[in-house]
């Protein structure tokens, strides 16, 4: 199991266990995380998956693609260098300990 570590805005933190191949979006939904909405479930068609990962696993990610590049362009809180879309991050052994801020908002 991947453990992966969710900071809130006000720095209240949800940590979770998630399958290797899941995406990061899906077992934040499945755990109810609160601030990952997954409006289109995933299809890469809205940005309310939004989160800014944290060094180093920002680093270790493979670069975003032309249409996740895209979506993110239409993110409710401001984008930042290390703005990902979380249904693009897939669960790898590699990334045990992952940790992502959530933005105040989705929409």
């Amino acid at each position: 199991m991947i453990r992966i570590h969710l900071v809130a805005p006000d720095g209240a933190e949800t940590t979770l266990e998630a399958k290797p191949g899941e995406s990061l979006m899906q077992a934040a939904v499945a755990a109810n995380v609160r601030r990952i909405e997954a409006d289109c479930g995933g299809l890469l068609t809205c940005a309310t998956c939004h989160v800014y990962v944290r060094e180093p696993f920002a680093a270790q990610l493979p670069p975003p693609q032309d249409d996740e590049l895209g979506m993110l362009e239409f993110t409710a809180a401001p984008r930042q260098a290390n703005s990902r879309l979380s249904c693009q991050i897939e669960l790898a052994p590699a990334l045990d300990g992952l940790t992502v801020d959530l933005p105040a908002t989705q929409h």
